[in-house]
């Protein structure tokens, strides 16, 4: 059902764990399937770069896999270019998704977006989980 590139981000998910004092957190969940996913960020002041993300996702594995991709592509990024990562870009980092799980590409984008709209709102300073 997963190709070996999924099963490798969601065996070995590089970007799993939280940041304590993260400038911006995302959170998005979808009751019919029962992911969650949380995302933090850590930006660099001077260059408004993306100088670590992490997550926290319950999930299935294509849930995992996809936070972790989604991850890997907005990391080192502006928040404004991170912000246009699609779920698409999501789906062709890892190669490909079983149509069912499309969604949980959805949700990665959905997070970040809530975690830049968190930076933004709050003035980009930075805040204590």
């Amino acid at each position: 059902m997963y190709n070996k590139k999924v099963l490798k981000s969601f065996e070995n998910p590089k970007f799993a764990g939280e940041i304590k004092n993260a400038d911006a957190i995302g959170q998005v969940g979808n009751m019919k399937c029962g992911d969650v996913m949380k995302i933090f960020l850590k930006i660099d002041k001077k260059t408004n770069i993306i100088k670590d993300i992490k997550f926290k996702t319950y999930g299935c594995i294509a849930a995992i896999a996809t936070s972790n991709a989604m991850c890997k592509l907005a990391k080192g990024k502006t928040p404004e270019q991170a912000s246009k990562i699609s779920a698409k870009d999501i789906v062709k980092e890892l190669g490909e998704l079983p149509a069912i799980k499309f969604h949980c590409s959805i949700l990665g984008t959905e997070a970040l977006k809530k975690a830049i709209e968190d930076y933004n709102k709050n003035g980009n300073k930075s805040k204590k989980n």
